[in-house]
């Protein structure tokens, strides 16, 4: 049997945006390794935050992508909250919809009523992201929800990934309702919370699945709730700095720089906690030494910060990346 990384699992859980593409534009290699998952016969979900999309749609820009996908394999924010909604509502009930018309679309499907206004007397706001998310229906969330709507975030993550970097998220919108009416949400849907993560899971049948994920306080600590492995990717939102200082509930399995670390040796991507030497760097009394690859540079510091230990640049390519990484 092959050590690679993947032949542990027999489902691979991806994020999306961040991992697989970047708003419209497919990741270099998440292609090539969705088809490699496949040939080998390891089944592939897809399970994003962002309720823009329906999953139908997610497939579709998926498989125009060229990673292969198909409808079944989706799941959404969007399609979640919606399901749960109605099993919390009486059919018909109106709910206050703050977000794309996927979100609009998928609370109709599951018979319930998409309404615009306060005084429509929704029983339920849910916000989602979407573009065109402005002030005029967070207003009217802010009144449904002081006088008695459930309020149900889709999701809270504060960006989202682009090529030109960073972009206000979902959690940026509903910050301005929790600003506004000085308390959170009722219900978080989406990653961290892992019912993505357990559906994708049961729908599969699978025993042993690996989620895969660009953000620790999403898709890492998502994993983690489940009780499920977690690979991070270096493609997204997440960076070094941010991962040399987070906390349990947010490490990652293992770390790797893109989706081609699937398919090297597991030990090639774990965090190697108690060792002193990964790749081609050493710890020595506490001080980086060597070089190499610093994807290995990062999974020792990883194993050694979390072990309350302080680094030490012990060389000047220790010292440029601790210069980088610890700010």
């Amino acid at each position: 049997m092959s050590d690679a990384l993947a032949d542990g699992y027999d489902l691979v859980v991806f994020d999306l945006d961040g991992v697989v593409y970047l708003i419209d534009k497919p990741i270099a290699g998440a292609a090539e390794a969705v088809e490699r998952l496949r040939a080998g016969g390891t089944a592939v979900a897809y399970a994003t935050n962002n309720a823009s999309r329906r999953a139908a749609d997610v497939a579709a820009l998926l498989t125009g992508m060229g990673v292969p996908a198909a409808t079944d394999e989706v799941l959404t924010s969007a399609g979640a909250a919606a399901a749960m909604l109605a099993e919390r509502l009486p059919a018909g009930a109106p709910v206050l919809v703050v977000g794309a018309d996927a979100l609009r679309a998928e609370v109709r499907d599951a018979g319930l009523t998409p309404v615009e206004h306060a005084d429509e007397s929704p029983a339920a706001v849910v916000q989602g992201y979407g573009p065109e998310v402005g002030w005029r229906v967070l207003a009217e969330a802010s009144l449904a929800v002081r006088a008695g709507a459930l309020w149900m975030a889709t999701n809270t993550d504060r960006t989202l990934p682009s090529p030109r970097g960073p972009l206000p998220g979902n959690g940026s919108l509903v910050s301005v309702l929790r600003t506004a009416l000085d308390r959170e949400p009722d219900v978080v849907v989406g990653k961290p919370a892992p019912a993505l993560f357990e559906t994708a899971a049961s729908l599969s049948g699978s025993r042993r699945p690996l989620c895969v994920g660009d953000r620790l306080d999403t898709d890492i600590e998502g994993a983690v709730r489940a009780g499920m492995d977690s690979v991070l990717v270096l493609t997204g939102v997440s960076g070094p700095a941010e991962l040399l200082t987070a906390p349990a509930s947010r490490r990652p399995t293992y770390v790797c720089a893109d989706l081609s670390g699937l398919f090297a040796p597991a030990q090639d991507a774990r965090i190697p906690v108690g060792a002193m030497s990964a790749g081609g760097w050493q710890l020595a009394d506490g001080r980086l030494e060597g070089g190499g690859s610093s994807v290995d540079a990062l999974r020792l510091l990883c194993g050694f910060m979390w072990a309350g230990g302080t680094p030490r640049a012990g060389s000047d390519n220790a010292a440029k990346l601790l210069g980088e990484w610890l700010v």
